[in-house]
């Protein structure tokens, strides 16, 4: 009976104690190895080492269950001296069981020594990763940052911040720009304080209601009126951005300046509305007024007498200096904040009275565009007299079609003139 021997109980012993990182073989085999020189050790062999040395490789191999030792220290002082003694006759049998306790008091203090090694190891492999996690994510971090900065400065767009508490964080130059503000001057300032009581609109409104978390977004068109009298039209985006507990950590706003656009579509909008001679509203227009006019309602249509010869003797380019000026006389002759005076084609108009008070009115009206239009015009040195022929229509009820309004009118005016030249005297 030899190592093998002793390795094989040894394995017994540790088996089951622990799931070590060998089969059984691969276990035998290491402490076949290691049970050679425990047996040289315990006959007085010179390796003093052995025991610790053997401690080590199974902590290494696993074994890390106090177990371990327990289940090691009776095959170290009773197996091994039985295997390293010449039988029980044997003289040296007292030094080898002396021997034997002593490698079995190393393998306890290295075993003990190896544990710690191992925790350390693993604690300084743990930091270490913990480091290195921190370090890229810091990294991380900072280029996201570096990323960030970049889009928040240099975007087209104006990009804010505002805490809880309705205070500006930060902002980027094109939204300070926007607000007639600086960067450096709207940090830390109320949004109310930044805005003025002129612009308190429903944007602010809608702000207050995120701050106060009753809203998570909203986005709307508004317009801030500047110190000097400017207005711009800012298309407005506002988005709370929560942290991980869900509660929102602050608010973001995207804004970008649509003034000219907004320009862009009013100008498009009154020229396709809007007669290019003249300036008044044009066919198209009036009857999308009438389509939504308010009754009762009351009409004037009007057009010019004598408008044709002006053109025939003077040329067109008077005509329409002429049709330039009655449309000036008419805006001055007609209320804008109570009715519509347009021009529906040629030298004819007509005014749309909206919650007309009668036939009474009417008249008055009528009145006041004749005495308006036949006065004498001023058109490039030369005085002019042209005559209108006017007529009224009055409706309780918006009617069904709205071309009956303007037939109802044109058919009154047409009763007239032909009046008008029966009746010279008029």
């Amino acid at each position: 009976m030899g190592s093998w021997e002793l390795a094989q109980r040894w394995a017994d012993a540790l088996d089951g104690v622990v799931a070590p990182t060998l089969n059984r073989s691969q276990i035998e085999e290491m402490l076949g190895a290691l049970c050679i020189g425990l047996i040289d050790a315990a006959r007085g062999g010179q390796d003093t080492d052995i025991a610790r040395r053997a401690a080590r490789m199974l902590v290494a191999a696993n074994y890390r269950d106090p177990s371990a030792v327990s289940h090691s220290v009776p095959v170290i002082c009773a197996d091994l001296v039985e295997i390293a003694a010449d039988g029980p006759d044997d003289p040296e049998l007292p030094q080898i069981r002396d021997r034997a306790i002593a490698l079995a008091a190393d393998f306890a203090a290295g075993f003990t020594a190896a544990l710690r090694a191992a925790a350390l190891a693993e604690q300084e492999a743990t930091l270490a990763a913990v480091l290195a996690a921190a370090q890229e994510a810091e990294q991380r971090r900072a280029l996201s940052e570096a990323r960030f900065e970049a889009v928040f400065d240099g975007a087209l767009v104006g990009i804010g911040t505002v805490d809880m508490t309705g205070q500006v964080v930060n902002c980027n130059a094109i939204m300070a720009e926007m607000l007639g503000q600086t960067p450096e001057t709207m940090p830390g300032r109320t949004v109310a304080d930044i805005l003025g009581p002129r612009n308190l609109n429903f944007a602010f409104e809608q702000l207050q209601l995120m701050v106060a978390g009753e809203s998570e977004s909203f986005r709307t068109e508004t317009e801030h009126l500047h110190g000097d009298g400017r207005a711009t039209a800012i298309d407005l985006s506002m988005s709370a951005v929560r942290g991980t507990d869900g509660a929102i950590e602050f608010l973001i706003g995207v804004a970008v300046d649509v003034t000219e656009r907004k320009q862009l579509a009013d100008r498009l909008w009154h020229d396709a509305n809007h007669d290019a001679l003249t300036g008044l509203p044009n066919r198209p227009h009036l009857f999308n007024r009438l389509a939504q006019a308010q009754p009762p309602i009351g009409v004037c249509y009007l057009d010019l007498d004598g408008f044709k010869e002006i053109n025939d003797l003077w040329g067109h380019t008077v005509g329409d200096r002429v049709l330039e000026v009655v449309a000036d006389r008419m805006r001055e002759a007609v209320r804008p904040d109570s009715a519509l005076a347009a021009r529906i084609g040629g030298d004819e108009f007509l005014v749309l009275i909206e919650r007309c008070s009668g036939e009474a009115q009417l008249a008055r009206l009528a009145a006041e565009l004749l005495a308006a239009l036949t006065a004498p015009l001023e058109v490039d040195g030369h005085t002019l007299a042209v005559g209108a022929s006017i007529g009224t229509a009055f409706f309780e009820r918006l009617p069904g079609a709205v071309d009956e309004l303007v037939h109802a009118a044109d058919a009154a005016m047409y009763r007239n003139k032909n009046h008008a030249r029966r009746d010279p005297a008029r």
